[in-house]
């Protein structure tokens, strides 16, 4: 074997197999070193992809030419698009996913990418040379050379479980810790820290009374996470929902002098919006229920999840806890839920590329950064393994704007604000959310992945066969004239008011109460109109009313954002030395020396650096 790459991935999770199939996608000789073939993109915790923010993560990552969308639309056993009662800006889809055969599905892409090589080891050393990256050793003491290396270890560095007093070694329940890689990179400069997650308890289907728990259905609407997917596959599956009680929060009282997080044990960093259960009643202690979520972990498996109650309390107390609700009164579990405490590293050492500043052609990519879930790893990966192969050509990197993608926000906000909790995406963290809606991540996207050659030309033409369609309805709504005789009898019977004289179509798309579906009994050459797109009918018609009715919206936030973007265009790294700049505060001459930002707009997001402080800047670029 001929063990020289373009690019090595470190770490087979979500990060880990994007990055790998964006870097060999694009041309690059590409080998994903994983310690475990068979648990290849395991999700570590719920077996679900998307929700709120995070659904719009993997439909970019899906419009880029990435799998995460495809592969879960091929394993999903229930969907729902949440936030149906606000507008599409927040529409976020979800999907529970059989967990084994995701992995599968995955394993089945990445062996079948040309150029795509897997090694089952682990890595112990990063090989540098001049402050640049030379290639990896591994424990089975094989040299790997490559250009590049990108690092997406997730939670397994130095990681270290927690069961009450118990503490286990290992970077997920039953699978090892990574040692000696992190002192391997903080030898060269990175800061390191630390951080914890936690899983809830794993329970035993047959022991649950459904009887006493609400159902939860999901949808079987035209909706899915990739833009090319088929319709689902596997039989669709219902969630259940119940709640703790008083006599739940008393056992689980009792337990919290023997909780890690509360005697000491545990000194890293939690998730502010993922709390376990005993941090909820101390959090909030005049609550007395907490929802809670049985979802299945599989299409025909017995283990379900219980979303709501992660949690590190001793393994008696989790069990005592639970049998005081009604359904769980004869529990058996599979495994308790955990805490994880693992290595990360500053995010604001690195690049909008996702590259180190200190070694050149290393990238870090998912948890190792400073955040939290699937989703967010995904969606690092795949910006770090289409900037490593551009590396290896030679070419300028590949950056997502903040009005372009949550993508960009996410990285943005990591390598300009850094963490100080894990982070999780939210639709509030992007301030042009109108222009970022899960349904037009294939017009934002794709055409600029194509021209990169990560979406393929499959991808491509279906984007422009939908942007025809898309164009063209508008084009008859904006045109086609409606007669009131034609249509008033159909307002009426739709809610809203009669027409008084005749308008465009378009006029009555933008009334809350009509929608084109509802619109075609009514108006035959609509009809047609539609019928005459071939494929994706619902996703197509659904992309075009939304621009009809938002597009005020649309078109004010584009405006504002194009504002912005001339503060993106001033560049400023390198041209001043912020020490010596007294007119700048001080926190503001600390952090922008510290992160040494690339543009000016980056600059005013950096927490510390005031207007003031960039009008400052302004002055002095001035003259």
């Amino acid at each position: 074997m001929d063990f020289k790459y373009d690019v090595i991935v470190i770490g087979g999770g979500h990060a880990g197999c994007e990055a790998a199939a964006a870097a060999a996608k694009m041309g690059a000789k590409t080998c994903l070193i994983t310690m475990d073939m068979n648990k290849i993109a395991q999700m570590s915790c719920n077996p679900a992809i998307g929700g709120i923010a995070k659904g719009q993560i993997v439909r970019e990552i899906d419009a880029l030419g990435g799998y995460t969308g495809w592969v879960t639309d091929r394993t999903t056993i229930q969907f729902r698009m949440l936030n149906r009662s606000k507008g599409p800006a927040m529409w976020s889809p979800r999907a529970q996913c059989d967990r084994n055969k995701f992995i599968w599905t995955w394993r089945e892409v990445l062996e079948n990418i040309p150029g795509l090589h897997i090694w089952q080891d682990q890595v112990k050393e990063l090989l540098v040379e001049h402050k640049e990256v030379t290639g990896v050793r591994t424990y089975l003491d094989v040299d790997f050379r490559a250009k590049c290396v990108i690092l997406t270890a997730g939670t397994f560095l130095n990681g270290l479980m927690h069961i009450g007093r118990t503490q286990l070694p290992g970077g997920r329940m039953a699978e090892p810790a990574s040692y000696h890689l992190t002192e391997s990179l903080t030898r060269h400069g990175l800061t390191q820290g630390r951080m914890k997650t936690g899983t809830p308890v794993r329970i035993d289907g047959r022991s649950v009374h459904f009887e006493d728990m609400n159902i939860q259905e999901g949808e079987n609407d035209f909706h899915r996470f990739s833009y090319i997917s088929e319709p689902r596959r596997l039989k669709q599956l219902p969630c259940w929902t119940c709640y703790t009680n008083p006599d739940v929060h008393q056992t689980l009282r009792n337990g919290l002098p023997d909780s890690p997080l509360y005697n000491g044990q545990i000194q890293s960093i939690g998730p502010r919006y993922c709390p376990s259960i005993e941090t909820k009643l101390v959090t909030f202690p005049e609550k007395e229920q907490h929802q809670l979520f049985l979802e299945p972990e599989g299409e025909t498996t017995q283990e379900y999840y219980l979303n709501g109650f992660s949690s590190s309390l001793p393994m008696h107390i989790q069990i005592e806890a639970l049998k005081k609700i009604p359904a769980f009164r004869d529990l058996v579990i599979y495994r308790p839920g955990y805490a994880i405490e693992y290595d990360f590293f500053d995010p604001t050492e690195l690049k909008h590329s996702l590259e180190s500043k200190k070694i050149a052609g290393l990238f870090l990519a998912g948890q190792v950064n400073g955040t939290t879930g699937y989703e967010e790893a995904a969606g690092q990966g795949v910006v770090a393994g289409i900037n490593a192969a551009l590396k290896c050509s030679g070419n300028d990197p590949f950056i997502m704007h903040r009005d372009e993608s949550y993508i960009g926000v996410l990285i943005d906000d990591l390598v300009t604000k850094g963490v100080d909790e894990p982070y999780r995406m939210f639709t509030s963290r992007a301030e042009y959310r109108i222009l970022l809606r899960q349904d037009d991540a294939d017009a934002r996207l794709t055409e600029r992945s194509y021209r990169l050659g990560l979406a393929d030309s499959v991808r491509y033409n279906q984007w422009t066969r939908k942007k025809e369609h898309i164009n063209r309805l508008l084009s008859f709504c904006e045109t086609f004239s409606v007669k009131p005789a034609l249509i008033n009898d159909g307002l009426e019977k739709l809610g809203t008011a009669p027409l008084a004289h005749g308008c465009k179509l378009i006029e009555l798309i933008n009334r809350p109460q009509v929608t084109l579906e509802g619109l075609c009994p009514y108006i035959v050459p609509l009809k047609k109109e539609m019928d005459a797109i071939e494929q994706r009918k619902e996703e197509i018609t659904e992309a075009a009313e939304i621009r009809i009715k938002y597009n005020g919206y649309i078109e004010r936030e584009r405006m504002i954002a194009d504002k912005m973007q001339r503060l993106e265009n001033i560049k400023i790294k390198g041209k001043f030395d912020y020490a010596h700049l007294h007119s700048l505060s001080t926190e503001a001459r600390q952090k922008l020396e510290r992160i040494d930002p690339e543009t000016l707009a980056q600059a005013g997001r950096i927490p510390g650096v005031s207007p003031s402080d960039i009008n400052v800047l302004l002055v002095l670029l001035g003259r």
